[in-house]
């Protein structure tokens, strides 16, 4: 009974990290980022990203980050 037990766990041991590959991952597509810096300091960036999903089925990501801090630094 004990053998049995240790290598019914040995075996799952070694397929466990198999597992993962099987699965797969997501497959990026495209990526696009822009960044606009306007006169007065402020500045938006935006970064879109479309992934295919293992399973064939497509995403699209869109983040999008605004800075309304004037630029106090510039020389006037």
């Amino acid at each position: 009974m004990r053998n049995r037990m240790t290598s019914l766990f040995l075996s799952a041991m070694l397929v466990a990290p198999a597992t993962m590959f099987v699965v797969g991952c997501d497959r990026e597509v495209a990526h696009d980022e822009t960044t606009v810096k306007r006169n007065d300091g402020t500045s938006a960036h935006q970064e879109t990203t479309v992934k295919e999903k293992s399973d064939g089925t497509v995403v699209k990501e869109t983040e999008k980050k605004v800075d309304n801090t004037p630029d106090n630094n510039k020389p006037r």
